[in-house]
């Protein structure tokens, strides 16, 4: 594959290319699916082929082929070719990329617990286990969907400016879906996912069969014993599952270089944010918000991008005030800047489009028992079913699954579905304290034409907001 890269970026630049790049991508694992405790079905991902991009008088041309031959790659870099130049005719200003400095690298995440050595059968095995211990608690759950997914993802970058990436990133998840009922009332753990870059050791250790009872045993518990969600200005603790698709929501996505200039705007979406909002504060000085690739074992991570570029943390939020945006080099020439290696395409036949991968709320200086004290009379939102957003990532609502009334710095009853209901700029501006422990959630975020589901990670620390407006 080295070789056929090398020779797509040697021919496009033959063919009058400005700038080519070849990168390669195969991905082979298994996806297990059992509901209520029957073998739902079974998918064998099998998966290779190398997408082509390349410049042409400032027109952008993308193709790609799943025929790993020299004759195919000529052909699909001929289309990308043609595709460039009748794109330069039509563009009002030419596409430029930022001057990069680039690497040759190979890097790797090992496996402690190979899961391409285990079998069918080891790998349902995770699934029963939670299948198991959910029916053991006695607990009636009528519906427990699970899953379990595994992949091996192997790219090669190759470009006109001298990038060599190799990559090798294995990645893992167990979900479920687990619905209670009791008394004739029902609620719902949906979709909760534990996932990570790495072997069946992270899966082990975060132990999902003891997690999925603790939230049924939560959901029975706030059947039997919630109650009402104290309406008007109240004091409210998010935990970080609650910050992180609201980081994740109302900043990451904003954030994004091409929603920014209107890139997506008829596809996922705009963003309130303009380019001059660089050095705007937009939240208490309590907040950070950071974005990074390079997290171990991450479900969103990766050392290099998808156009050759070294990744780094990008803080997002520094001290309230805002100060980096997701960039790719496109977008990075258009402000003057480098790009901060925010270039991924789920796989070989999508282009590379400016995504997030890891995005919390930096952790603060309290403790969570600190923050609790510190409020004579609130709610502390510990899940969440639902959440929303407007299109431009300003006005939005989260329905709460697991939360606790706070009474005199202590967590009492829980707390039916409370809703938040705020604006990007007040909640960031509403926080006053953050706590110190981190803790991170995998989201499969999608964007793009044809969409483009990526893996990511949301979490970060707990915080406190003051005077927020619950609903019911």
């Amino acid at each position: 594959m080295d070789n056929l890269n090398e020779f797509v970026v040697d021919y496009a630049m033959g063919k009058g290319a400005d700038y080519s790049e070849a990168r390669f991508q195969g991905d082979e694992g298994i996806n297990i699916m059992v509901k209520n405790g029957e073998l739902q079905g079974v998918s064998v991902i099998k998966d290779s082929g190398i997408g082509i991009r390349v410049l042409v008088n400032g027109g952008m041309g993308f193709a790609s082929t799943n025929i790993l031959s020299k004759e195919s790659v000529k052909d699909t870099v001929d289309v990308a070719i043609k595709l460039a130049r009748s794109a330069s005719k039509l563009r009002k200003e030419k596409i430029e990329f930022s001057e990069e400095s680039f690497h040759e690298v190979k890097y790797e995440v090992m496996m402690k617990k190979d899961f391409s050595k285990l079998g069918f059968e080891d790998k349902l095995e995770y699934l029963k286990r939670i299948e198991e211990d959910v029916k053991a608690t006695e607990i009636n759950v009528p519906m427990r969907f699970l899953s379990y997914h595994d992949w091996i993802e192997k790219k090669i970058f190759v470009n006109s400016e001298g990038a060599r990436v190799v990559s090798v990133i294995p990645r893992v998840s167990i979900m479920y879906n687990l619905v209670v009922v009791e008394n004739g009332m029902m609620e719902q753990a949906p979709f909760v996912e534990y996932a990570f870059a790495g072997g069946l050791e992270h899966i082990e250790e975060v132990e999902p069969w003891k997690k999925a009872v603790e939230d049924v045993s939560a959901l029975k518990n706030l059947i039997t014993k919630g109650v009402k969600t104290p309406e008007g200005k109240v004091d409210v603790v998010i935990s970080p599952e609650v910050a992180g698709i609201a980081v994740h929501e109302s900043v990451g996505h904003p954030y994004e270089s091409d929603r920014i200039f209107g890139r997506e705007a008829a596809q996922a979406g705009e963003s309130f944010v303009k380019p001059d909002m660089l050095g705007e504060r937009i939240g208490s000085e309590a907040v950070n918000v950071i974005e990074d690739p390079t997290l171990p074992n991450s479900w969103g991570f990766y050392l290099y991008d998808d156009e050759g570029v070294k990744a780094r943390p990008r803080y997002l939020i520094k001290d309230g005030i805002i100060t980096e945006f997701l960039l790719n080099r496109e977008y990075a020439k258009k402000l003057g800047l480098n790009s901060n290696a925010a270039a991924r395409a789920v796989n070989y036949n999508r282009e590379p489009i400016v995504r997030m991968a890891n995005t919390y709320l930096a952790k603060g200086d309290h403790s969570f028992e600190e923050l609790i004290e510190g409020i004579k009379h609130g709610v502390y939102v510990k899940s969440f079913n639902e959440w929303n957003i407007d299109d431009r990532r300003y006005q939005q609502r989260y329905i709460g699954r697991e939360a606790y009334l706070i009474e005199n710095g202590e967590l009492k009853e829980p707390v039916r579905k409370p809703i938040i209901e705020i604006t990007t700029r007040a909640l960031w501006s509403s926080v006053d304290a953050v706590s110190r422990e981190l803790e991170f959630y995998p989201g499969t975020c999608g964007k793009g034409e044809p969409m483009q589901g990526v893996p990511v990670w949301m979490g970060g620390a707990h915080a406190r907001l003051r005077g927020i407006t619950l609903r019911r």
